[in-house]
């Protein structure tokens, strides 16, 4: 059952992803290009309409004692602001900032825009399998 939930949650958030055009990554950079005068709002508002569910979901979480579908609510891995994270949040953004595009829309735009975002999609997951590989070996 849980992964049916997972499943349809995934599915539900690249459906929101597609019909808020956030997997086109020139709507990405226009967001991200406060300086040219062809500023593009929509992804704050898609952002802030994030928010508002979630200011119900935490609350709602936090006084039940488990989840429905799954044995407990997970924390933070950690409170460390270190090296490791700082390099990897550095990365996520200078890739989002030079492709348009993060791992949720990249995989919700792979049918949807051929090559370049399966090219993405690609570097990413090697990107990720040589993180693991580089984070197993120290231990």
């Amino acid at each position: 059952m849980r992964i049916l939930v997972s499943l349809i949650a995934g599915g539900l958030f690249g459906l929101g992803l597609t019909v808020s055009d956030m997997v086109d990554p020139a709507r990405v950079l226009a967001f991200l290009d406060i300086a040219s005068g062809a500023w593009d709002p929509t992804l704050a508002f898609v952002l802030g309409g994030a928010m508002l569910p979630m200011a119900v979901a935490w609350p709602l979480a936090a006084s039940h004692g488990r989840p429905l579908f799954g044995g407990r609510f997970p924390g933070p891995a950690s409170l460390v602001l270190d090296a490791r994270l700082i390099g990897g949040a550095a990365l996520f953004g200078l890739g989002w900032g030079l492709v348009g595009l993060c791992p949720g829309p990249a995989l919700a735009a792979i049918p949807l825009d051929g090559w370049p975002v399966w090219t993405f999609a690609a570097a990413m997951l090697a990107g990720m399998l040589v993180a693991n590989s580089a984070t197993r070996a120290r231990g």
